[in-house]
């Protein structure tokens, strides 16, 4: 069974949808600060197609528990595409995704749905560092889809920003077992503007690591591995090259692979 609620910010339902294996929920209206939306699923551990705006697009989701999501607004509006959730017209969606679907090879760090704090939907980004705990530097903009890294700032221009810190980390949380060979990273290139990472390690849930050596390019960034079975993994010890701007950033993390 699949539930999508609108509620509002007194905790009113705004409007409701169930379905066995399939829900479509379309809200008329339009979003006023304190909104929030959720998804509820039986069981524990359900792999979920989830679009919660159209304009934001669906994702294969991991769902361990329901899912609560609040509208943003304000400073946190522009970090995601400026048609999302505006208007008033809304269409939510989810979908138990078919097993074929599931085992298929594909990138696993997908996931337009994330949010801070969120620990029901995977994947999932967070990370000790966000600059000035700005939406446009917050870790869930690397996992989001969008790969321009030609701009910083507001969409389609966030990214996972640093604050300058060397000791700067992002964890990827997979939410269950899975098993990768590739991760795919694209470094914002908005040159000069922004600096870029001679190299960096990841660290993955099996205790192994591995290096990640880089150049100044605008081209996304790719290695192979022999296949790791992995929770998690985490992205740090990043180092900045010699040029002069102290800027360099994350605008996107892809990690292909197959779940067990």
């Amino acid at each position: 069974m699949l539930c999508l609620k609108a509620y509002d910010k007194e905790n009113k339902i705004i409007a409701v949808a169930r379905g066995e294996e399939e829900v479509s929920l379309v809200i008329s209206r339009e979003y006023q600060e304190g909104d929030r939306l959720s998804l509820e699923s039986s069981g524990n551990g359900n792999y979920i197609w989830l679009q919660l705006d159209d304009a934001l697009g669906k994702s294969l989701c991991y769902v361990t528990g329901v899912i609560d999501y609040k509208i943003p607004f304000g400073e946190k509006r522009i970090s995601v595409a400026p048609k999302a959730f505006s208007g008033n017209k809304h269409l939510l969606y989810a979908r138990l995704a078919k097993d074929y679907e599931i085992k298929s090879y594909r990138n696993l760090a997908l996931n337009v749905n994330d949010q801070h704090g969120d620990v029901n939907c995977y994947p999932h980004a967070s990370a000790n560092v966000e600059t000035r705990g700005e939406a446009v530097f917050a870790a869930k903009n690397a996992i989001d889809g969008v790969v321009v890294n030609s701009g910083h700032g507001e969409w389609p221009y966030q990214s996972w920003g640093i604050n300058r810190n060397p000791d700067a980390a992002m964890k990827l949380d997979f939410g269950r077992k899975v098993k990768i060979d590739r991760v795919v990273l694209y470094t914002r290139a908005d040159f000069p503007h922004d600096s870029w990472w001679t190299n960096a390690t990841l660290t993955f849930s099996d205790g192994s690591t591995m290096e990640l050596p880089m150049e100044k390019s605008a081209l996304p960034h790719e290695f192979e591995f022999e296949p790791r079975e992995v929770e998690w993994l985490e992205l740090s010890k990043l180092i900045k090259s010699d040029d002069p701007s102290p800027f360099p950033a994350l605008s996107q993390i892809e990690v292909y692979g197959t779940d067990l």
